[in-house]
């Protein structure tokens, strides 16, 4: 199908199934399919006039519904929409509000912070949302000025419905014959360019939270702009010739000013970009990472052959760059001040991606936020802040009113997407043949695991899908031992058991003894079995066919896997994980306390007992975790792979261990690894705990990520890289002068701009090609060769 190709599924999600599924392709209505080959633009409410006759219709008149739960079977359901969920120049058509020009910001409306600089518009000025009494306010270093404007207003609902009343109503299509001359909006207007469709709705006014910002493409907007800057790409980096010229405009950084040099133009290197070593340094550390299963896509094919940038990526690799591993990755490449900006705008994002949100996290984030922004204007010039940057410091406030985002960003819908053209089979007829293939797919999970019978003892729940060749091992006695004891002490079941033999030892021995659990853990075995068959012979109704089971020994000869899926969790062992593009053998258990264990999985050991019965135990290799060896930095925990910890005490329960992945950490060392943990979509966590008294709006959590700003000292930031020669720019030495000095087309967001409705649109098109970082719509997702994971996203 031709990427010129524009065709617009509108698709709907029903809210009221339980989080984990509803986002689920399964569970997603294609309501209607908006032809091609051009976008409707402005004209969206034409083809939106079905779905919204039905929606009004559900909401007012409702729909006899079948009821399962009551005795005569039918209840009159209603219906409302909650939201829209779209990239955001699609949120320009269906708002109504343009995302271009100096008002581009929905949130500030006319109150947003913009600039002109050279060929673009920045949203630049973020120190108004600072207290009235705050230093950086009067910190010349920021953009020359002192920053005396309030922070933007905020507007309600009633105002955004007295700003719509003062638009005019526009004729629908683009031929002149039928309404589609030029039309200039008057000031009153500001950036609207119609009334959207969906005020026909009766609630629809009333609503706080619309039109989602979408934080897929905001953070790969932002992420691309990182990279393309840090790497020096001259394709992406925001640190243009013109961008320089913008800084003599100011009058600021003076050790940034583009010069003459005889006949050349000369452009200083600036410290918030690597060095030609620091950059291949860098893409040596993208390429070696890998992932778990169906975590993220193989980055090492983005890297180029020089490594010197990174090409080609999607939303989800530089939603896992972002968190994973551009905190890592950059530490000992950039100074202190530069990497501790970076870490906290990647911190947030963690916090904002939580599953579980909580709404405190999410109010103190608004706040630091506002001083996150303000350290990237220190540092890298105004050009950088396109309308993406400044669209962060309005998502804390969208998660408190909406709740956890990966309810409410695109990565389930452009999965779907994917799924939809690849019905394509006719590239003539693209329409019908994704609605004649929309029925046809019900695919089982990539580490489906199956359903497993529930048993009376847990720790008979302990199973796996196998994967790989079966083996047989011949344990030790010291191992059996170890492994049986294991799995009868992590029996909840057999806790009375565990205190009557222990009150028994401290009767024998006496509470002196030193090594009573020594002996216990010698002695129990032995003990309950001739318990539980002492009981068994007196037919003692308590004992069940699984308790009888278990005291007995295990068969001699231990089943062994390479891999196994585990809960929807696939495990591999260290030994065949190093020969794959991807890591599996990262294992993590909590201990008693707050603290966690870390190791690798070394064997998948599955335990016969008699009836049938089974226990699958994973056996690590532990590493220390002591101070000496494990390290949290800026919540970056990083851990010596060479300490090895609990020789004698190796065995886990398989449905006991939490997935981790290792990253290699630049910084500290060949030895040293980066712990990250992973959070899978498909898999949650569900418990009966009551209600909490915290106000969480949905279950993981914001609260494990700690956002916490240094100040620093900006005063002291000089930004010129001393490491690296100045760069020559081709230009001939008579036109070098002219671009530095102050002109008509520096303007800022107290300027007026006027454009007609067609011009907005020819801009909104033109920006796709010019900016396309900014704007950019990832309806090819999932390659065959590339699996997503959205957790931490999600």
């Amino acid at each position: 199908m031709s990427l010129s190709y524009s065709m617009w599924p509108v698709v709907l999600t029903t809210y009221n199934l339980p989080p984990w599924i509803c986002m689920k392709a399964e569970y997603l209505m294609l309501s209607l399919l908006i032809p091609g080959p051009q976008s409707p633009g402005k004209d969206m409410d034409v083809f939106l006039h079905p779905l919204i006759d039905e929606l009004k219709e559900l909401w007012v008149h409702g729909l006899d519904t079948h009821d399962a739960a009551s005795e005569n079977g039918v209840f009159r359901m209603r219906a409302a929409l909650l939201w829209t969920v779209n990239d955001f120049p699609a949120r320009s058509s269906l708002s109504g509000w343009s995302g271009q020009g100096y008002r581009a910001c929905p949130t500030c409306n006319e109150d947003t912070p913009s600039m002109r600089v050279i060929g673009k518009t920045a949203y630049f000025g973020h120190r108004r949302f600072l207290p009235t009494n705050h230093h950086w306010r009067s910190n010349l270093q920021f953009d020359g000025r002192i920053e005396r404007k309030r922070p933007p207003r905020r507007f309600s609902t009633a105002d955004i419905l007295e700003q719509l009343r003062r638009v005019k109503t526009g004729i629908p299509g683009k031929h002149p014959n039928y309404g589609g001359v030029k039309r200039k909006r008057g000031d009153d207007e500001l950036n609207w360019r119609k009334k959207s469709i969906f005020y026909e709705l009766p609630y629809w006014a009333t609503i706080e939270l619309k039109n989602n910002l979408d934080v897929m493409h905001i953070e790969k907007n932002v992420c691309d702009s990182l990279l393309g800057t840090l790497l020096g790409d001259p394709h992406k980096s925001k640190d243009t010739d013109n961008a320089r010229r913008d800084l003599a405009k100011l009058g600021i950084r003076h050790e940034l000013h583009l010069f003459e040099d005889g006949n050349k133009l000369m452009k200083p290197t600036a410290d918030y970009t690597f060095s030609e070593a620091n950059r291949r340094k860098f893409c040596r550390f993208i390429r070696s990472v890998k992932f778990p299963d169906g975590f993220a896509s193989n980055l090492s094919k983005n890297v180029a052959q020089n490594d010197s940038r990174l090409l080609g990526l999607k939303s989800h690799d530089c939603h896992v760059i972002m968190q994973r591993l551009l905190p890592v990755g950059c530490r000992s490449l950039v100074n202190k001040n530069i990497w501790s900006t970076i870490v906290e705008l990647c911190t947030f994002f963690n916090q904002l991606c939580a599953s579980t949100v909580n709404v405190s996290d999410m109010v103190e984030a608004q706040n630091q936020l506002v001083l996150i922004l303000c350290k990237l204007e220190r540092i890298f010039p105004p050009a950088f802040f396109d309308i993406m940057i400044h669209l962060v410091l309005h998502l804390p406030e969208e998660a408190i009113l909406g709740g956890p985002v990966h309810m409410r960003w695109m990565y389930p819908f452009e999965r779907y997407l994917k799924r939809l053209k690849d019905y394509v089979r006719n590239a003539a007829k693209p329409e019908g043949s994704i609605a004649e293939g929309y029925t046809r797919f019900n695919r089982p999970d990539r580490n489906d695991d199956g359903i497993h019978p529930t048993r009376q003892l847990s720790v008979f729940e302990s199973q796996c899908k196998p994967l790989g060749k079966q083996s047989y091992v011949e344990l030790d006695n010291n191992d059996r031992d170890n492994a049986e004891f294991y799995i009868l002490n992590n029996s909840p079941e057999l806790e009375p058991y565990l205190n009557e033999h222990k009150h028994e030892l401290h009767v024998r021995l006496g509470e002196g003894c030193l090594n009573i659990n020594e002996v216990h853990r010698t002695e129990f075995a032995g003990w309950f079995f001739e318990k539980i068959y002492a009981m068994h012979r007196m037919q003692a109704p308590k004992v069940t066919t699984e308790l009888l089971s278990l005291s007995s020994k295990t068969n001699m000869v231990v089943s062994s896997y390479p891999a196994c899926i585990v809960n929807g969790v696939r495990f591999v062992t260290h030994d065949r994980d190093v020969r794959l593009r991807t890591q599996n053998s990262g294992v993590s258990v909590p201990g008693t306390g707050q603290e966690m264990f870390y190791g690798q999985l070394q064997q998948i050991l599955e335990f016969s007992y008699l009836n049938g019965f089974s226990v699958v135990l994973f056996r690590c290799k532990w590493f220390k975790c002591d101070s000496k060896h494990m390290v949290t930095e800026n919540n970056i925990t990083s851990i010596d792979i060479n300490g090895e910890a609990y020789k004698d005490d190796q065995f886990i329960l398989a449905s006991q261990a939490k997935h981790v992945f290792y990253v290699a950490d630049p910084s500290r060392g060949p030895n040293w690894r980066v712990v990250q943990h992973v959070k899978h979509r498909s898999i949650w966590d569900i418990t009966d705990d009551g209600l909490s008294d915290i106000d969480l709006l949905q279950h993981n959590s914001s609260s494990n990520f700690t956002l916490f700003v240094d100040l620093g000292n900006l005063q002291e930031i000089n930004l010129l890289r001393r490491d690296q020669d100045v760069i020559p720019i081709v230009q001939p030495v008579t036109n070098a002068s002219r671009p530095v000095t102050d002109d008509s087309s520096f303007l800022n967001d107290a300027d007026e701009v006027e454009l007609s409705d067609e011009e907005d649109e020819s801009v909104e098109e033109c920006a796709d090609e010019e900016t396309d970082a900014e704007t950019e719509i990832d309806t090819e997702e999932d390659d065959d060769d590339r699996s997503y994971h959205a957790s931490d996203s999600d």
